[in-house]
């Protein structure tokens, strides 16, 4: 199994990459550390996860040590929600780029289609409608410069990603989003596959206890646990080779250096094919559903409207059926 997948701008992303949502300031330089030094190649990062000046130093002690050098490293980052009109969003990456100590970032997604007033707080009543293609130009712009070696999206449903193909002159690499054998994301994993745009996966393991999950636990769904047990791995381990087995890079966070070095340890097996097929029988739920979004001020008058409707469906598949989806990975 390849250790990267292609972007359509030529570039190699890695399959595994070190999620830094919600690791403590005082931890995330060693988790950055132990994660590279275990072979990770893919740091993900962003202004809302507020680490990226750790994510910085961590980064920076990685290339005076000699452990990696920068091109070694893929590095994620996003456009901070208050920071959409056109006119801010490069002085957004600027910052980024100063707290990162780069000089360039590998990725720059818009952190989703979600947008607040300039200078303020994350909170409901700062909403306001979103302009993604306007959004998207300012974006193109940090491409064609190199500030951004590629650009993306994140949350973005079907709709919104067809939305935005439609007007794009540079089309987005990466639609990073929730996903993991609990929603798996079907619909939104073909559609990427056939306009070139490549699916990575944050929250890979369900995050559970994370603000705003709501739903059941990925790593104790019976499927999970079945296949784990065969296979004498991690429910974890299972989640993230599921994922790639699918076709996509997966973002799992963690601060302990044994779960780091476990989650990586994922490419010297892999899941058979009738043991894949077992996974098209777990009822899909969204487990992050953002409802706080959900505002007069947003645009959002609705759940449906956010998502578009990928909130929650049962999968029609059978185990007798075509998983023309996962069946290329053993080809």
């Amino acid at each position: 199994m390849a250790e990267s997948f292609v972007l359509n701008t030529g570039a190699r992303i890695p399959s595994v990459g070190l999620g830094t949502w919600q690791i403590e300031h005082g931890a995330v330089s060693d988790a950055i550390y132990a994660a590279v030094k275990a072979g990770y190649r893919h740091i993900d990062s962003a202004v809302a996860y507020r680490n990226q000046k750790e994510v910085g130093l961590a980064l920076q002690k990685l290339f005076e040590d000699g452990v990696v050098k920068r091109e070694d490293l893929f590095v994620t980052s996003k456009l901070w929600p208050g920071n959409h009109a056109p006119e801010d969003v490069q002085e957004d990456l600027c910052s980024a780029l100063e707290d990162l100590r780069l000089d360039y970032v590998d990725l720059y997604l818009i952190h989703g289609p979600i947008r607040i007033q300039k200078g303020t707080m994350f909170i409901p009543e700062n909403l306001i409608p979103t302009d993604i293609p306007a959004t998207w130009g300012a974006m193109e712009k940090l491409y064609h410069a190199g500030k951004a070696r590629a650009i993306g999206v994140s949350n973005f449903s079907c709709k919104k990603l067809q939305d935005l193909l439609a007007v794009a002159r540079v089309p987005p690499a990466v639609n990073q989003v929730e996903c993991h054998p609990v929603w798996q994301q079907d619909k939104l994993r073909k559609l990427c596959q056939s306009t070139g745009v490549h699916l990575s996966a944050y929250s890979p393991l369900g995050s559970p206890g994370s603000p705003g999950y709501s739903g059941p636990n990925v790593l104790s769904n019976p499927v999970v646990m079945s296949v784990a047990e065969r296979l004498q791995k991690t429910p974890a381990q299972v989640a993230l080779r599921w994922g790639i087995q699918m076709g996509q890079s997966v973002l799992p966070k963690s601060a302990d250096r044994t779960r780091i070095g476990e989650n990586f340890d994922i490419f010297d097996w892999s899941i058979p094919y009738d043991l894949m097929a077992k996974f098209s029988a777990i009822k899909q739920v969204r487990l992050l559903k953002v409802e706080f979004v959900v505002h007069p001020n947003s645009g959002y008058n609705t759940l449906e409207d956010l998502w578009d409707g990928e909130v929650e469906y049962e999968d029609e598949r059978t185990e007798n059926q075509d998983h023309s989806d996962f069946l290329r990975c053993f080809s």
